[in-house]
């Protein structure tokens, strides 16, 4: 009987509803602490910064809290040196105040790529699909003696250009094709056989020569 009256005390009762509401409270703090913390519902809206210069785009961001971060490069030739190509997250998104903007400048020099294994290696097609394919620009194409539709070389601001050579992407690129029919590789090992007999008929003719004292 004394073991009830116990149990039922109001002492005890007390005890556990005090331990309850000091529970509850607890945790009631602690989710409107994490959700003071992290702001949760809040946002700064990312302004447009696409086309600033730099500086104006740090200066932007900047005042809203935010963090500008330059992450790549790219070249616009219809854009200034130095201003701002691309933005992420894009205009208007809601990010935490502090966040960083990624963003891509426009590059001061232009790119270069390397010329590809294309001069005597290529017809004409293949090596106009291969040059466009990597960002190269295409000139009006120069014909030359030899095989027709055949790449017999490369040039590049009036000079030629050879496989493995970095040349900028904007500056057209001339293909010297050939349009007779016929193969100027065959021509040359032919001039080069007339050539070496010529050269041993004068050798031998030296040869049989006497000199005199």
């Amino acid at each position: 009987m004394s073991v009830l009256k116990k149990l039922f005390s109001p002492l005890i009762w007390g005890n556990l509803l005090a331990m309850a509401v000091v529970i509850v409270l607890v945790f009631i703090g602690v989710w409107k602490g994490m959700d003071i913390y992290t702001r949760h519902g809040e946002g700064v809206p990312v302004p447009n910064v696409v086309g600033m210069m730099e500086s104006d785009a740090r200066y932007a961001l900047g005042r809203l809290g935010l963090t500008a971060v330059i992450v790549d490069s790219a070249f616009n030739k219809s854009a200034p040196a130095g201003s701002i190509l691309e933005q992420m997250p894009a205009e208007g998104s809601r990010v935490k105040a502090g966040r960083e903007i990624y963003l891509t400048v426009n590059s001061e020099d232009t790119p270069t790529m390397p010329i590809p294994d294309i001069a005597d290696n290529s017809s004409l097609r293949e090596a106009e699909a291969k040059l466009k394919a990597m960002g190269f620009k295409l000139g009006p194409i120069e014909y030359v003696a030899g095989e027709k539709d055949w790449v017999y070389g490369v040039k590049s601001r009036g000079r030629n250009v050879y496989s493995g050579e970095r040349v900028p992407i904007d500056v057209p690129i001339v293909l010297q094709v050939g349009n007779t029919g016929d193969d100027i590789s065959g021509f040359a090992t032919e001039q080069d056989e007339w050539t070496d007999e010529a050269d041993q008929t004068v050798e031998s003719e030296d040869n049989g020569i006497e000199v005199f004292e």
